[in-house]
This record gives structure tokens, C-alpha cells and sequence, in this order.
């Protein structure tokens, strides 16, 4: 795969022992003298150019925020932002140039080291895009380690009221679990489905850990990267644990990164027609149909 394509999938950011899940060396030291991928540190890879974030932080006299602060982070995100996200002080005037700019108060620590807060950037990103874009910000901040949830659900409810319901959705929401915005996004839309209840990383007996599950249904689904797939031995271990959750009566759903990415309605159709025969096998069973 081209490293390019590798990076998106894994959330525009990945280590060296993630990409050679998905590429190969060759392959990535070409990208890297290509200036396709940058290495901004130490096994940190990235599409986004963090040098562009930086000069527009320094043309705008702002900080950097939103998404372009998750980047700095090192956060995996469901897409890049089209254009350096940056918030100016109240007071500040419209800088020239093409920015996605935002006016709040900023702290000194803020303005000194050209970027916001974790929470604070969790919470803007909360308050400002889709449930998909900031639920992947708030699990990527999670998985990292540094905030709780707890610390973002008390900034949320502080949160200006403008855009406060929003924040505290995701906070409420966030999750660890989730191993990156392909899961959260596959999340989101089966937890869009009138009837489902699916809990991340819910465990079955004799099969391991799935992506998500819902135990009431009986039904899994799997975000399917090639990642874990493309050796014999990925694909051995993919066949072992389809047969094992078909054996407990368990209905397998798999979906690509593409399918989640740019056919959510498709994904969200299937999911909705599984719900739908299931349901009416357990009322089969309870004896309420004919």
C-alpha cells in the first residue's frame, strides 16, 4: 500500500511498526524523500505539514487549536483539516490568509507555547465539527493517556453554552477502547441505529475481543484493516475467529476502512437490515409471531 494511503488509514499519524503493517520500507523511505510523509520525531509519522501550522501561528500572532492542535498532539484523526486551525484573542483582527480561525480567550500558557490545552482542544473540537470528527479527537486524546474522561466532562459542562450539548455528547461517549478513528467511526454509525447497543472491544468466550459487539443481537462487527490480514497467518487467525463466532450463533459483519470512510449510509443500511432479522428471530423464538 502507499504510505500515503497507510497514513490515512491509520488517522494521518502512525509509527514505523504501524506502517509496516500496511507498506514497506522501500516504500516509505521513497515517500519520506518525496516530502509526501514528513517524520516530524523519533517513529512518528505524519501526512499533515506541521511546519505550515507553525508559520501560520506565527503570521496570525495566535495559537494553534482545533485539529491543527490535535495534530501537534500526535492525535489520529478522522481527516486532516483543510486549513491551519487557529484561535486569536477576542481583541485580534482578521489576519489575511486562508485560516480556520476562531476568536476565544486564550491563556498565557496558550499563547506561549502555540497551542492549546489537551481538554481545551478535545472540547473546541467538541463544541465545533461532526460527532464523528470530535469523537475520534476525544478517543485519540484518551488513548494517549494524559487526560481522563472525567477531565473532559468537567470541561464540558464549564463550556460556553454555545455548542455545550455537543461537548458533553462526546465526553459522555469517549472511549480508550476504540483503537482509532476506523473504529470510532464505524461506532458512531452503528450507534446511530434505532435498537443497537454496542459496547467497543466487548469480549466473547473462545473468540477474544471484537471491535464491537452487541450481546443482546448477537451480533459483532469488525473494522477489517489489511494491517492484520494481508500474511498467512493473519488470514488463518481472521478464519479461526469468524468460524468460532458463527459456531455460538454469532452474525459477523465486516466493513473496510473505505465502506466506513466514504459509504457510511451503506454501512448504516446493512447494519439496520441485520437488526431488523435478528429481532424478528428472537420474537420467533418467544413465541410472539406466527
Amino acid at each position: 500500500m502507499d504510505p500515503v494511503v497507510a497514513l490515512r488509514e491509520l488517522g494521518g499519524v502512525g509509527t514505523f511498526r504501524e506502517l509496516l503493517g500496511l507498506t514497506s520500507r522501500s516504500q516509505l523511505a521513497v515517500a519520506l524523500a518525496d516530502g509526501r510523509i514528513h517524520k516530524p520525531r523519533h517513529n512518528r509519522y505524519c501526512l499533515a505539514d506541521l511546519e505550515g501550522t507553525l508559520r501560520a501561528v506565527a503570521r496570525t500572532g495566535g495559537t494553534a487549536s482545533h485539529l491543527s492542535a490535535a495534530q501537534e498532539f500526535g492525535w489520529k484523526l478522522k481527516h486532516d483539516p483543510l486549513r491551519p486551525c487557529v484561535t486569536l484573542r477576542r481583541t485580534s483582527r482578521k489576519p489575511r490568509g486562508s485560516y480556520e480561525l476562531h476568536w476565544a480567550d486564550l491563556s498565557e500558557r496558550e499563547l506561549r507555547r502555540n497551542v492549546t490545552s489537551r481538554t481545551r482542544t478535545v472540547i473546541d473540537c467538541a463544541r465545533v465539527y461532526d460527532f464523528d470528527v470530535a469523537l475520534c479527537v476525544a478517543d485519540s486524546a484518551l488513548r494517549e493517556g494524559i487526560i481522563d474522561r472525567d477531565d473532559l466532562l468537567i470541561a464540558a459542562a464549564r463550556s460556553p453554552r454555545t455548542g455545550r450539548a455537543k461537548a458533553l455528547r462526546v465526553a459522555s461517549e469517549a472511549s480508550h477502547l476504540r483503537a482509532n478513528p476506523f473504529e470510532t467511526c464505524l461506532y458512531v454509525i452503528a450507534s446511530s441505529v434505532p435498537g443497537l447497543d454496542v459496547v467497543p472491544q466487548g469480549h466473547v468466550p473462545g473468540v477474544g475481543f471484537v471491535d464491537l459487539l452487541e450481546r443482546r443481537l448477537g451480533m459483532v462487527m469488525e473494522a477489517e484493516s489489511l494491517e492484520h490480514h494481508w500474511t498467512k497467518a493473519g488470514l488463518q487467525r481472521d478464519v479461526d475467529r469468524y468460524t468460532k463466532s458463527a459456531r455460538l450463533g454469532l452474525v459477523v459483519l465486516r466493513f473496510t476502512w473505505a465502506d466506513v470512510m466514504f459509504r457510511p449510509d451503506e454501512v448504516r443500511a446493512a447494519i439496520e437490515d441485520v437488526v431488523r432479522w435478528r429481532t424478528m428471530q428472537a420474537v420467533g423464538r418467544h413465541g410472539l409471531v406466527a
